[in-house]
């Protein structure tokens, strides 16, 4: 793997599958077949989420793990430019039509150990490569919760209910504006919806949400 040139081998791209269209207008859930703009999946017919829309760059699965991981808990850091044009290919729609980018936080005591929040690396990347304005301290992690790399969706709710809020100094100039939400995966979308919910309870006009990866699972 190369990453010297914020580039990757030919055989580590041919292995990557990226998403776009067709997808779910709500959670980006990736269809086989094409659809109608605006179609939403069996999961958001039944319940929209909290969030307006959700995409991803990547699909999360062999191929993508270790290149997220790495990027995520061993410093390597150097393709964060790269992931946030991977991001913005996929979520044009979305950093065209937003006022603010706003990261998903860690506990304080997460971020002391591991130095830096790659949510907040790849959402001011992506404000640089788009012109738009990072609140990087916009959301505030003020409940440690477990990791939830085992942790079923149920669970997950669980886990990070009450786990954030926005910090008071934002609230102002956040108050009718269109956030996106920046993440680095979308597993079950607890999280996202969470934070979604929190946003809008202080007057956000909409909450969009744009990740590296997700993981794709047959949805019933």
């Amino acid at each position: 793997m190369q990453t010297e040139a914020q580039t990757l081998c030919a055989d580590c791209w041919g292995q990557l599958t990226f998403l776009g269209r067709p997808c779910c207008d709500a959670c980006g859930y990736p269809f086989e077949y094409e659809v109608p703009d605006q179609t939403l999946c069996g999961a958001c017919t039944r319940e929209h989420p909290p969030f307006d829309r959700a995409r991803s760059a990547l699909v999360y699965d062999d191929a993508s793990k270790d290149l997220i991981l790495a990027f995520k808990h061993a410093d390597k850091t150097d393709m964060t430019r790269l992931f946030a044009k991977w991001m913005k290919m996929t979520g044009s729609d979305l950093t065209n039509a937003c006022d603010v980018i706003v990261p998903v936080p860690l506990h304080w005591t997460r971020l002391f150990l591991r130095r830096y929040n790659q949510a907040a690396l790849l959402a001011h990347a992506l404000g640089k490569i788009t012109d738009t304005p990072v609140m990087a301290g916009a959301l505030i992690r003020h409940r440690r919760t477990p990791s939830q790399g085992h942790m079923g969706a149920k669970a997950r709710t669980r886990n990070v209910t009450g786990a954030f809020r926005v910090a008071p100094k934002y609230r102002t100039a956040l108050k009718g504006k269109r956030v996106l939400l920046i993440d680095d995966v979308l597993t079950t979308g607890a999280t996202v919806r969470t934070t979604a919910k929190v946003l809008r309870r202080i007057g956000v006009s909409a909450v969009d949400v744009l990740t590296l990866a997700r993981v794709v699972k047959t949805q019933t």
